[in-house]
């Protein structure tokens, strides 16, 4: 998480002031006297903010503003100046200056836009992080996430069933994303141009299984939780796969495909069939440590959804989320982001003891909430969209705290 903040003044005195108030809250200022001397430490990379003098012998304020953002058009720079001069202030503002201050200022005041720009700065690197990490790469690398060694193995599992174009058991436990690493096999193989149809695989008649594979012609069909497919139905799919053909099929399974083979309850010529190629998805519990990547992509994931600009997630509260049991895995922690996002209780059990209208309190919260975001922050476009008096809806933000303007992008 980035502190960085570079203090440019050519007052040595004004310069040193500033660095220790930075140190004192926590901040860490890197100092330069001019232009030229901050110049090298300009670049695409610098994953912190700038907070420069205006009147500079030499370059001024205005030439590094601009230096800045010819380097990075999103790098925010904040412009001191000792001059009471609106003019100046609308020029810097106009040229995408993120803050302006008069000298001497408040530190309150100061502390206040610098903790807004590198709450800014923060989100635009993370962003940029997460876009690059899904444009590098394949599909496994764009799509499944985690840094853990058990990421890695599965990973590396996907890659290597997913060019054999053999049938492929994705196992794994409940919420764990058995769909998704399924389309990940498919999206790697050789008919991942093709065509990749899901179906739950409970209530699947031979016949719905003979326009499965008019339509997934060319590509794969996922049965979802195919332990629950019929027994006409599994005796034709072995016939099926018997046959070859023109499309591949992966299956999933929550519950031990093997165990109900071999009691009989699953035929066992079709389990041993569609076992040639398995991959298991490893539990959260397994991994605590990808809990921090997941929950952020989680969490941008569900602030897109509700046109609302993602929250900071702190330290302590993914520590948090670290020493919590994840029985629902992938699918549980997505619920969490999202209750997260919408500014709802952080966890389930929080609200385990809540009567009814506290919870209804809590909905109430989170649909205020994600209506101004989709109206970008206006209010009264929300109330409509809600079909909610103005007046009323307003009485609701003030009961609950929430402020429009947090919410416009």
């Amino acid at each position: 998480m980035t502190r960085k903040v570079l203090v440019v003044d050519d007052d040595a005195a004004v310069r040193e002031a500033l660095a220790q108030t930075l140190e004192l809250n926590d901040l860490e200022p890197v100092t330069a006297g001019s232009f030229v001397a901050a110049k090298d430490l300009i670049t695409p990379l610098f994953d912190g903010v700038i907070l420069s003098d205006m009147r500079m012998p030499g370059r001024d304020g205005f030439h590094l503003l601009d230096y800045a953002h010819g380097q990075d058009g999103e790098l925010p720079v904040i412009l001191l100046t000792g001059e009471a001069d609106i003019p100046m202030a609308v020029k810097a503002m106009a040229q995408g200056a993120f803050g302006f201050l008069e000298k001497p200022c408040a530190a309150e005041d100061l502390l206040g836009v610098l903790s807004r720009a590198l709450k800014t700065r923060r989100l635009v690197l993370e962003n940029r992080r997460l876009k690059a990490q899904l444009e590098r790469g394949d599909a496994a690398a764009r799509m499944l996430f985690g840094t853990s060694q058990q990421a890695d193995e599965l990973r590396a599992r996907v890659r290597a069933v997913a060019p054999t174009g053999a049938e492929v058991l994705v196992t794994g436990a409940p919420g764990s994303g058995i769909s998704k690493v399924a389309e990940v096999v498919h999206l790697m193989s050789p008919a991942g141009q093709g065509p990749f149809v899901k179906r739950p695989a409970a209530g699947l008649t031979p016949q719905d299984l003979d326009a499965l594979w008019e339509e997934a012609e060319g590509g794969s069909v996922f049965l979802d939780e195919v332990s629950a497919l019929p027994e006409a139905t599994q005796y034709a799919l072995l016939e099926r796969l018997e046959q070859g053909g023109p499309v591949r099929v992966i299956a999933g399974a929550a519950g031990d495909l093997a165990e109900l083979a071999g009691s009989g309850a699953f035929n066992a010529d079709l389990f041993y069939r569609m076992d040639v190629m398995r991959v298991r998805i490893p539990s959260i519990a397994e991994r605590p440590g990808d809990i921090p990547v997941l929950f952020r992509h989680y969490v941008a994931q569900a602030a897109e959804q509700a046109g609302i600009v993602a929250p900071e997630v702190g330290e302590d509260h993914l520590a948090r989320l670290m020493t919590q049991e994840w029985p629902g895995n992938a699918r549980s922690l997505m619920s969490a982001a999202m209750r997260f996002v919408l500014g709802m209780p952080e966890e389930i059990s929080q609200s385990a003891g809540f009567g009814l209208a506290e919870q209804m309190a809590q909905v109430e919260r989170s649909l205020l909430i994600a209506a101004l975001g989709r109206q970008n922050g206006r209010a009264s476009a929300a109330a409509e969209a809600l079909k909610v008096p103005r007046k009323t809806f307003y009485d609701k933000l003030a009961r609950y705290g929430i402020r429009p303007e947090d919410y416009r992008r």
